[in-house]
């Protein structure tokens, strides 16, 4: 099943759940996502078994706005330093000096999300923007100490976030040891979506290609099996002291193949007119945005 929040063009202001069926997006009655996930599993897989029967035309994919699908999400925690390859990366360009001995992680602003197809602005101050797709986790149920073996019990579904990054600002922030990055977190700096898949079309979290093209040119291509940290140790690390709530999400890392990485980075980085596409092979799924001048 898959999930979605969204506004309609033809009324633009208010935020709508839907559930995706064939081409069409269905309302569902929930004000929010977080809502939705609060009512729990056996609601949605009772709104998954309902999905055919549903009453109403639905809305064409042409005629809404996606909106990140977890717009308000009371945390959502960015795991950083989680694939082999882009740690060698990081460690070619001095943005990193050794591996951490646990997962690391900084916070993604609500404000710097924004949806599927939307335009991002590249700031005028900014001529190194860089593209990292990344699987997400999103949590269903309140989450506390949880116990490794348990932590996927507690993930509704899964998306895909463009953590666009500002490399002219990160390695400043890198050597002053700032927790907050900024690079990370300007407005748009998040493109998240556009469905939330739910955990029952996800055979094996940890076997699926993540891939991200510019302009139809394929930049990587990586398979999460590639993650140092999984799930049951992210979860099990951050809900020691902080309790998770239902629509709070984990950006699990950016894989190998970044810009900033290769020697021609600097043809590489994202300019104005530049479409990204970041994409999950299987389950499908694309995440698209056009890099825009202000």
């Amino acid at each position: 099943m898959r999930l979605a929040t969204f506004s309609l063009r033809a009324s633009p202001g208010r935020q709508r759940v839907g559930v995706l069926r064939g081409n069409l997006l269905l309302e569902v009655d929930a004000p929010s996502m977080k809502t939705l996930l609060a009512r729990g599993s056996d609601a949605l897989r009772a709104l998954a078994e309902e999905v055919e029967g549903m009453p109403g035309p639905g809305h064409a994919l042409t005629e809404v706005d996606f909106l990140p699908p977890v717009p308000d999400a009371s945390k959502f925690l960015c795991v950083g330093k989680n694939y082999r390859s882009h740690l060698e990366e990081l460690k070619r360009t001095d943005l990193i000096k050794e591996m951490p001995a646990e997962p690391t992680g900084f916070v993604k602003l609500n404000d710097a999300l924004t949806g599927h197809d939307a335009d991002v602005v590249r700031p005028a101050s900014v001529t190194r923007l860089d593209y990292e797709p990344e699987m997400v986790f999103v949590i269903g149920k309140p989450a506390h100490e949880v116990a490794p073996d348990d932590a996927l019990s507690y993930v509704a579904g899964i998306t895909l976030l463009n953590d666009l990054t500002c490399r002219d600002t990160q390695k400043r922030e890198v050597a002053s040891g700032s927790r907050f990055w900024t690079a990370k977190n300007a407005p748009g700096f998040g493109p998240l979506g556009p469905f939330i898949v739910t955990m029952d079309e996800v055979p094996d979290p940890y076997d699926i290609w993540v891939s991200c093209s510019v302009n139809g040119q394929q930049r990587m291509r990586v398979n999460t099996s590639e993650q140092i940290w999984r799930l049951s140790r992210i979860i099990a690390h951050f809900s020691r002291l902080v309790p998770l709530a239902p629509g709070d999400m984990f950006s699990t890392g950016a894989p190998g193949g970044v810009a900033v990485g290769k020697d021609n980075a600097e043809d590489l980085f994202l300019k104005p007119g530049d479409v990204v596409e970041c994409a999950f092979e299987a389950p499908a799924m694309v995440l698209r945005n056009r890099i825009i001048a202000p």
